[in-house]
Formats: C-alpha cells, sequence, structure tokens
C-alpha cells in the first residue's frame, strides 16, 4: 500500500527529511548525466528531486499514483502533474527520454508491469534511474520515514528485475548512511555518517540510487490485456437547485 501524499509532503519538509533529500541528491547528481532537451518524468513522489533537474530539461512532469493522491507542482505555475495507473501512463510509445522513480517501485502492485510499461514509454536509450529503500539498511526498519513502507531491494534483486524487464543496470550509487533520528546531534553529525559509511559499509546505504537503459535487442512479449482499473470520481458533481420548485 502506497504512503498517503500528506505524508510525503510532510515528511519533505520536516528536518529529517531536507536532509534525507540533500543526501539523495547528492547520490542522484553523481550519476545524472545531463541530455540536451530531455523529456523527464518523475513517477512517484519525485517533486523534491524534480525541481533540482528540470532547469535543463524540455518538459518535465511528474506522475503520482492513484492510491497515494497528487498535489499541484510546480507550485506557483502551471500544474505539471498527473494522477496516474502505474501499469498505464498516458503517454505514447517512445515519448520521454528519463524517468525517475521515486517511492514508487516499493509500491507497485505487480513491479515486472511496471517497468514494462516505463519501457514502453521511454525512447530508446531512454534510461531510468531507481532510488529504493535498501533491504539491508536500517531506514528500511524505521516506520516514522516513508523509506520504512513497502517493499525493499537488495542491489541483486533490483538488478535482476531490471534485466528481467529488458534493462540494462548500469551506473549506481548510495545515500541515507545516517540513522533516521530526529535527535538534533545524530543529525549534526550526518556528514560524518555520510564520509564513513560510504567508505566503510556501502552495503548498509539506506536507499540504492540505480540508472538503467533501455534494451532494444531483445523483444518484450506483448499481451493484449484491458484495463484491471476502474476509476470512480471522489467528488462527482451532482448540481445544486437554484430556484424552487413550485
Amino acid at each position: 500500500m502506497s504512503v498517503d501524499i500528506v505524508d510525503l509532503r510532510e515528511f519533505y519538509h520536516s528536518p529529517l527529511g531536507h536532509l534525507a533529500e540533500q543526501s539523495i541528491a547528492m547520490a542522484l547528481s553523481s550519476l545524472w548525466a545531463r541530455l540536451p532537451e530531455e523529456r523527464l518524468v518523475g513517477l512517484g513522489y519525485a517533486v523534491p528531486y524534480l525541481d533540482r533537474f528540470r532547469a535543463d530539461t524540455e518538459r518535465t512532469f511528474a506522475f503520482m499514483p492513484a492510491g497515494q493522491g497528487a498535489v499541484n507542482w510546480p507550485v506557483g505555475e502551471l500544474s505539471s502533474t498527473a494522477l496516474v495507473f502505474d501499469e498505464e501512463l498516458p503517454l505514447p510509445d517512445s515519448s520521454v527520454d528519463r524517468v525517475l522513480m521515486v517511492h514508487s517501485l516499493e509500491f507497485a502492485e505487480n513491479p515486472h508491469e511496471t517497468l514494462k510499461e516505463l519501457w514502453r514509454v521511454l525512447a530508446p536509450g531512454g534510461r531510468l534511474v531507481i532510488v529504493v529503500p535498501n533491504r539491508r539498511g536500517v531506514w528500511a526498519r524505521m516506520e516514522h520515514t516513508p523509506f520504512g513502507s513497502g517493499r525493499p531491494y537488495s542491489r541483486s534483486q533490483l538488478t535482476s528485475l531490471l534485466r528481467e524487464t529488458n534493462f540494462t543496470p548500469g551506473a549506481s550509487a548510495e545515500a541515507l548512511f545516517f540513522p533516521p533520528s530526529k535527535i538534533r546531534i545524530v543529525l549534526k553529525l550526518r556528514h560524518v555518517f555520510e564520509r564513513m559509511g560510504r567508505r566503510f559499509w556501502p552495503v548498509f546505504s539506506g536507499v540504492i540510487v540505480l540508472e538503467a537503459q533501455k534494451r532494444l535487442y531483445q523483444g518484450l512479449p506483448v499481451a493484449a490485456r484491458a484495463s484491471r482499473r476502474v476509476f470512480v470520481p471522489v467528488l462527482a458533481p451532482q448540481g445544486v437547485q437554484t430556484m424552487r420548485m413550485r
């Protein structure tokens, strides 16, 4: 089950959330190659990171799963947010250059189908960047952050899943080596934890960041299927009687 959008937003507005965002953004920057005029899509709750990378893009969209909910983004501008079902994205084939998944894969009902759908919408040679909780890390065991919910992955599990869905795993990075504590003295020492963690215990990072590329030389079996989802509006307008009936 997905984390509610309200909880995600509140976490990233908290001191611990700000520090987590900085750590993950640093890991993303280490493997984020600039693509000229790229079309970027964030799937899940990626808006804290899309703000950092959208300046160089032709266009950027934030797709948020229906089970999670959605917020307007960017703030103060025309909305680039869409509420979606991650196995049926409202995009044509080969229409985007890069997809960033954050708070997404660990909540997917069927990870294989979700990744196959991303394969469909990515352009030839398109890149997929995934941020997932590390099964071996402390953050996956603490429920007071979004990284403690959903299905965590080990590096080998994530690599196998990508290969099974026709992606070629590439560069990787780690983030969140400091403990998910709200104690100030612990947060002040985060740089020490991050530096030591990258050197001495990288396998115990809080999240794994992995980039993969769309593979073209092997076809994916395509099965015709009807949508398993029926969308019902939460607030359906019923009309208001404006004149008293006589």
